[in-house]
């Protein structure tokens, strides 16, 4: 005996699923970066130092004299000497006018104007204590400085970011099918 059949076939429905992934870029071009130092400036102000030593006083005392002091010198003592032989010579005179009073004023004088003479001897050749004046003037040493700050100069970039989205594309690639057969 024959029964009936009844045979069912189905297909299942299939999804095809196609992805593109998203892509991100991110490239950052680099800062740039100049930097410039300026050099420093010195400024130097100096005077100069001074030495003055004054020796003429200390030369005088050990008899080097400049040719205008000897001058000087000697015409002073000449004056004085003139003087002092005009005032003997009148009082020599004067003497000898009184020659009838007493003494014997020819002898006396001639004593007097003898050729040797007494001469003193000593050390001429070390100068008085304090002859030689020293004057310093040490000066003066005046340093400034200009300092000059460095130039610095920065130039910075965005980054540059390139996004493609993803896609995600969707298909039915079979679709369900359902097939009912009904056999003797």
């Amino acid at each position: 005996m024959n029964f009936p059949q009844i045979t069912m076939q189905s297909t299942f429905a299939k999804i095809g699923i196609n992805t593109q992934n998203a892509q991100l870029t991110i490239e950052q071009p680099p800062a740039e970066l100049s930097i410039e130092q300026p050099p420093a400036e010195m400024v130097v102000e100096k005077t100069p130092s001074r030495l003055t030593i004054d020796q003429l006083r200390a030369r005088a005392d050990v008899d080097l004299k400049s040719a205008q002091q000897r001058i000087a010198e000697t015409a002073q003592e000449g004056h004085l000497d003139v003087q002092k032989g005009i005032a003997r010579r009148v009082q020599e005179g004067e003497q000898l006018m009184q020659i009838e009073n007493s003494g014997n004023p020819i002898a006396q004088q001639a004593n007097q104007h003898k050729i040797i003479s007494e001469h003193e001897f000593g050390l001429g050749w070390i100068p008085s204590w304090g002859s030689v004046n020293i004057n310093y003037d040490p000066g003066r040493l005046d340093i400034n400085w200009k300092i000059n700050k460095p130039i610095i100069n920065s130039q910075s970039y965005r980054p540059i970011i390139n996004y493609y989205p993803g896609k995600v594309d969707i298909q039915m690639k079979q679709y369900p099918s359902l097939n009912i057969d009904i056999g003797l």
